[in-house]
């Protein structure tokens, strides 16, 4: 029996938002000097981003008299409380999810009533009765359809939910599972003007998209998977619920981690993947020097991340939807045939790894 994911579906809230104009809105928002501002502005230039979507439309406003979610003040104060944004994420997670599977669903013949499982994922908002119980109503689904939700499991969360989706199969070879991401990471958006803080802000995006895995002989078949903790990085990737928002930890030492820890697990990987069959690569675009890191750490030349690099540029990094992003654009990719080894990382430092055939 071959289960593999046959069709994937994305969706993306309102308008694309120019890399620049959230640096402008960025410098505003840090109270910045003019050479701080400089220092801002190259870091958003260089990092290989052009675009990011948003729930909020303050990103794009220069006057804080237009903010709907913001203040209206300089100083952004009183700066909104975790309540505020998860009232947001309550309120519009659900119509991007609905998005994301319609667009997934449009692609098969699969009816919404044929879903048997759900499997919703997100590390950026969590509500219960949860978005995963909208999303049943929204599709008219079964009230015995069985749900699962992954969450705060950062970037790597699609992989785990793949996993997932991957066993009930196996169990019920009948079964036809949608797994849905949705990260709002815009929401958590902190304007201390620390490391983390930095980097995070200039990165991440919102996004959505959904994933059908079943019995077929199409699509993306999963063969097998590999999870590994790198402990040295432990402390360098991090996520918390704070005051306001869920802050986010994230060292610029998480590039060499990787590289390092790839390295050191080579061997493992050759002998769980067989690496010398495997030509196409999907590696979760956490950022510009990531991806460049772990190219180089497999010894692979640039082209191998040409979809996650167009992704990362359109979309910025946004948490566990985006591997769906560059899977799906491999998907409709006629050049890419064989076997794909997908790599995500998240806190940890955990590398997930899933080897797929297309």
């Amino acid at each position: 029996m071959n289960i593999g994911i046959v069709s994937i579906g994305l969706a993306n809230p309102g308008k694309p938002i120019d890399q620049s104009t959230i640096s402008n809105f960025m410098q505003r928002a840090h109270q910045l000097d003019e050479l701080e501002s400089r220092k801002l502005s190259f870091l958003y230039r260089k990092s290989g981003i052009s675009s990011r979507y948003s729930v909020l439309s303050d990103f794009e406003k220069s006057d804080p008299k237009d903010f709907t979610f913001f203040p209206k003040s300089k100083d952004f104060e009183p700066f909104p409380g975790t309540k505020a944004r998860m009232e947001v994420f309550r309120q519009t997670a659900p119509q991007l999810c609905e998005d994301a599977v319609a667009n997934c669903l449009s692609k098969t013949k699969v009816n919404p009533s044929e879903i048997t499982h759900l499997i919703l994922v997100s590390c950026t908002g969590m509500v219960a009765p949860g978005v995963e119980l909208d999303l049943m109503k929204r599709l008219d689904l079964d009230d015995s359809v069985e749900r699962y939700c992954v969450h705060f499991m950062g970037c790597y969360a699609a992989f785990t939910g793949l996993k997932l989706a991957d066993k009930i199969v196996k169990a019920e070879p009948e079964a036809k599972v949608m797994l849905v991401s949705v990260e709002l990471c815009t929401l958590h958006f902190q304007k201390e003007y620390v490391e983390d803080n930095i980097l995070a802000n200039s990165l991440f995006g919102d996004g959505a998209a959904a994933a059908l895995v079943m019995s077929s002989d199409s699509g993306l078949k999963i063969k097998s998977y590999l999870s590994q903790v790198l402990r040295e990085g432990e402390g360098d990737m991090a996520w918390g619920i704070g005051d306001f928002g869920f802050e986010m930890r994230l060292s610029k030492y998480i590039p060499t981690l990787l590289d390092q820890g790839i390295k050191q697990l080579k061997e493992k990987f050759e002998e769980k993947f067989k690496l010398s069959n495997v030509d196409n690569f999907a590696i979760h675009p956490g950022g510009k020097q990531i991806l460049q890191k772990v190219q180089e750490a497999f010894g692979l030349p640039e082209s191998v991340n040409a979809h996650a690099m167009q992704v990362l540029n359109q979309f910025g990094n946004m948490s566990s939807a985006t591997i769906l992003f560059v899977l799906e654009r491999m998907m409709h990719d006629d050049k890419i045939q064989g076997e794909i080894l997908s790599m995500g990382f998240g806190p940890g430092l955990t590398l997930e790894t899933l080897l797929l055939e297309k």
